[in-house]
């Protein structure tokens, strides 16, 4: 992950190339940043972002990163914009604790 500063660089020059509609993003949340960039990138008109459940993952290709940024964290944000996802998010938070406490491991979720 890397700062909102950084952030807008990247996305500002991969939107010369690529039309916006066709941009997600991915960030692991390494020093609580992954929702800042994520808000940063809807900002910029990115409207597709990967998350997953409690912030369970990882990466292959960087040992050590932190998990992804939780998707109930994520929607707890988007729902707070106004922005409608039709997602359940007490079902959500309720699904990332089951996961969680099933692999024993703390959910990385804020809002769980």
């Amino acid at each position: 992950t890397q700062s909102t500063g950084s952030t807008v660089e990247v996305l500002s020059a991969v939107k010369e190339k690529i039309p916006v509609e066709s941009i997600a993003v991915h960030f692991h949340n390494t020093y609580g940043q992954a929702l800042a960039n994520i808000f940063t990138s809807l900002q910029m008109g990115v409207s597709v972002c990967d998350s997953s459940v409690a912030g369970l993952g990882g990466c292959p290709y960087a040992p050590g990163a932190t998990g992804n940024v939780a998707t109930e964290d994520v929607v707890y944000m988007l729902n707070g914009l106004g922005i409608k996802t039709g997602v359940d998010l007490e079902a959500l938070i309720e699904t990332g604790t089951f996961i969680s406490s099933y692999l024993g491991r703390p959910s990385r979720s804020a809002v769980s």
